[in-house]
């Protein structure tokens, strides 16, 4: 039975400002911020130990009110509706967005309750556990009647100021207030130096409101897409945006860290990084979608962070703190019981010193096309390209950890196999393109040495199917990547049959299971939830294959799945519970990628694109 202590991850929206990223529940708190960055110990964990987390919640006194959470439209901006027979209230929760997105102001949170019809009593409790728990906060009441606390490790103290009274006590800060209609309350929670406080608190939350609907309103105008789902499609874009440094361009996998991939389940992992597979298509995403600054910075990203690192004797890591700058150091806080009891809770991943050779593909299909729809490359990132390649060429017949980082072992993946095609692939077509050098022979040689492997040796005739790795009886999902990266024909006997085998044995209805098993999958006993991108990349092959119809009615069915704001986790058990860190980049980039198979050539990548002239990719 699920604990009651915890609400289901659906019942989360989020909020943040490309830097970092809070959870609130439909019924107010905010359960989870970590501060000031992504990657910063938490202040806030509720949503991993009701007991000790700690949380910032706004109780509307009501008995049982009707409760509608969602976005202003196009927004982030989170609105909470109660509605009651005695009251009305709203309660709207967003971070402002610095006026220059490259400047490193440290974060801020509004909050604004408002008394629509009626009147009402509002309880605002405030319980932050700094640094994961593990450190006493230090509250400080101001002459302002603010009250402050100092962010352990950091050079940052944060403040709390309303428009109604606070009350300290030894652990938490309270406010007990009488609202009538028509009046406000308003909780901000921001950085300050010496006792500095923000004058005007009602004027300040309604610039800033305005400004930040006006910026969130202005970047989403950009999107090229105008298909039929436009607003899951905004929703997936915005939330990729919120998951993106705005000061670096690198995005992180999920906005937490450790919620479990199976209720109870020790498969809980720390997803807060720079993962480059999914930054790679996280890029992909925005590239289609027309926002091309935003696949321009992460290049830059690539360049500053990583090119140094790059060399004929030294891979790729599998992924970077977004900063590039930190440990990612595996721990785990055995003081926390985690999300209904799913322990342990990480932090860090261990992950990053794994093998993992598809990730050369994917950042080769994303420069290969942010060169040809975005900013042409410079011959000195050329230069690191060809060192890219020339490590694939040498280790592309490696056993590796694999897309889903299997631990316990090595394989000859089929999917990693695909990638390393990908790679050198996108790496004949742009030297083509541009009139780049490079070693013509060898290159094409590895080319086909890799299709040739790839086509004969995953093929497992008496499965009719191409399998999870090289001498294996078990299928696994990312093969459904085959025909999205070009690799084979949607038409060829050798992939029809395979999708038939996917759809026999890793589906259930329009959810599609990932099987790192080495044994069969046994889908009536699944150890863990299906894989939400795996069933948008299903969508894409069925249009890939000429059925339109039938990919259209298993991606509406499937859009059902998200919670009541369109957000997606990870994972989704049978029973539509969500599980795994939330919300996840890598599902809601297979909704936007999908979609767009789905709406046709006509809402593809731009022919055209102006030239901007602030560009940040210079090198």
């Amino acid at each position: 039975m699920p604990d009651s202590n915890y609400l289901p991850i659906s019942d989360y929206g989020c909020i943040g400002d490309c830097r970092t990223i809070a959870l609130i529940s439909k019924s107010g708190s905010m359960d989870f911020l970590c501060y000031p960055e992504f990657d910063s110990p938490s202040i806030f964990a509720k949503v991993l130990d009701h007991k000790k987390g700690g949380f910032f919640d706004i109780k509307v006194r009501l008995d049982h009110p009707d409760v509608h959470q969602f976005y202003v439209q196009d927004t982030a901006i989170l609105m909470t509706r109660y509605s009651h027979q005695e009251a009305t209230v709203e309660c709207i929760d967003f971070m402002p967005i610095p006026q220059n997105e490259m400047q490193h102001a440290y974060s801020s949170i509004i909050r604004i309750v408002k008394c629509v019809r009626g009147s009402v009593e509002v309880d605002m409790n405030c319980v932050p556990k700094p640094d994961y728990s593990r450190s006493k906060v230090q509250f400080k009441s101001t002459e302002n009647k603010a009250i402050q606390f100092p962010i352990p490790g950091q050079d940052i103290t944060l403040s709390l100021q309303s428009t109604h009274s606070l009350h300290l006590e030894t652990d938490l800060v309270t406010s007990n207030i009488h609202l009538e209609e028509k009046e406000t309350a308003v909780f901000i929670l921001h950085p300050t130096k010496n006792e500095e406080t923000i004058e005007n608190l009602p004027e300040y939350a309604k610039d800033e409101l305005l400004r930040t609907k006006q910026y969130w309103k202005q970047w989403i105008a950009n999107s090229k897409y105008s298909g039929s789902w436009t607003s899951y499609v905004n929703r997936s874009a915005i939330t990729l945006k919120l998951l993106t440094s705005r000061t670096h361009g690198s995005p992180i996998a999920a906005a937490t860290f450790s919620l479990p991939e199976t209720i109870g389940g020790r498969k809980n992992w720390d997803y807060r990084f720079t993962w480059i597979r999914d930054a790679a298509f996280t890029m992909y995403a925005f590239i289609r979608m027309g926002f091309i600054k935003e696949s321009a910075q992460f290049m830059k990203w690539i360049w500053e962070q990583l090119g140094e690192r790059i060399d004929s004797e030294v891979d790729l890591q599998i992924m970077y703190t977004y900063n590039c700058s930190d440990s990612l150091k595996e721990e785990e806080l055995d003081h926390w019981e985690g999300y209904q009891k799913s322990s342990p809770v990480r932090i860090g991943n261990a992950a990053t010193d794994q093998l993992q050779l598809d990730i050369y593909g994917e950042l080769m299909d994303t420069i290969y096309l942010f060169d040809k729809y975005g900013e042409p490359i410079h011959y000195n990132f050329w230069v690191k390209v060809i060192k890219l390649i020339s490590y694939v060429c040498e280790n592309w017949n490696k056993e590796d950890h694999g897309i889903w980082e299997v631990r316990e072992y090595k394989e000859h993946f089929l999917y990693s196999r695909i990638m390393c095609w990908v790679a050198v692939d996108r790496g004949i077509r742009l030297a083509e393109k541009r009139s780049f050098s490079y070693d013509f022979e060898k290159w094409r040689e590895v080319r086909k040495a890799i299709h040739d492997d790839i086509y004969y040796q995953f093929w497992n005739e008496d499965m009719q199917s191409f399998v999870q790795y090289k001498g294996a009886n078990s299928l696994d999902s990312s093969v459904l990547i085959m025909p999205l990266v070009k690799f084979i024909s949607p038409y060829d006997p050798r992939w029809k049959a395979t999708l038939m085998a996917v759809e026999k044995h890793m589906m259930t209805d329009v959810l599609a299971y990932r099987n790192t098993k080495r044994e069969p999958f046994d889908m009536q006993n699944p150890e863990e939830g299906t894989f939400l991108i795996c069933a948008f990349w299903y969508v894409e092959c069925l249009c890939r294959g000429g059925r339109q119809e039938e990919a259209a009615i298993h991606f509406e069915k499937l859009l059902q799945y998200s919670n009541h704001l369109h957000l997606f986790a990870e994972e989704v058990a049978i029973d539509g519970t969500q599980l795994g860190n939330f919300p996840q980049a890598f599902t809601h980039l297979g909704l936007i990628s999908a979609a767009f198979a789905l709406s046709g050539d006509k809402h593809s990548i731009p022919e055209y694109l102006e030239e901007d002239s602030e560009n940040p990719f210079q090198i």
